[in-house]
């Protein structure tokens, strides 16, 4: 179980949203809502450590992640809008290398086939430096194919970006995460169909 109690964010001077309370159960898809500007990408930072918080707490399985980051990082996959990727390398080789670094094992066959379903198949052996922003972005996404037993997994705007079928078996994969017993908390701009029952979290109720 993923657990916020009292967050504050604190951005250069000004404090973008206080007394956030959340709760993530197994099974679960939690959607953060708000307009630009109210501390959506923010909040995902703090959520998986990537960030401190002004005040209040983030806690998974009863413990706080900042004393318990590496069990915390190993069952949490986050997912922003900047694509880490070797500019050098193909999206098949920053694939499994990504996958690597997070413990995850992942052989050609399974990479070429995560990268098949994201709409990047014919991309997946050319150098990084000459796919668009778009496509970079995908070869992140892709990962998500490759990390069925990560429970956790944290998402900005993951449909930006991708075809009409691409989206669809996106929402699909992230029902059946659910489905298994994992949790969704992700911020998106696009109105997409789910199985699983979405709650949505509208930060703009919490904003400073």
């Amino acid at each position: 179980m993923l657990e916020v109690t009292e967050l504050a964010c604190l951005r250069g001077d000004r404090m973008l949203f206080a007394d956030v309370a959340l709760t993530v159960r197994p099974g679960e898809l939690v959607r953060i809502a708000g307009p630009n500007g109210v501390g959506k990408t923010s909040l995902l930072r703090l959520l998986c450590g990537l960030a401190m918080p002004e005040h209040g707490q983030v806690s998974w399985k009863g413990a706080r992640i900042d004393r318990a980051r590496e069990a915390f990082h190993r069952d949490t996959l986050y997912l922003g809008h900047a694509a880490a990727l070797n500019d050098l390398l193909s999206p098949l080789e920053n694939l499994r290398f990504a996958a690597a670094c997070h413990g995850l094992s992942a052989d050609v066959g399974q990479s070429e086939l995560a990268l098949e379903r994201i709409g990047l198949g014919p991309q997946r052996d050319l150098p990084a430096k000459v796919l668009s922003q778009g496509q970079r972005r995908r070869v992140g996404l892709a990962r998500l194919y490759l990390s069925e037993n990560v429970p956790l997994w944290i998402l900005d705007e993951p449909f930006t970006a991708l075809d009409v079928t691409a989206v669809r078996d996106l929402a699909e994969w992230l029902d059946a995460h659910c489905a298994r017993g994992g949790m969704v908390v992700m911020t998106t701009h696009q109105d997409v169909p789910f199985a699983t029952p979405m709650r949505t979290v509208d930060l703009a109720e919490s904003a400073c």
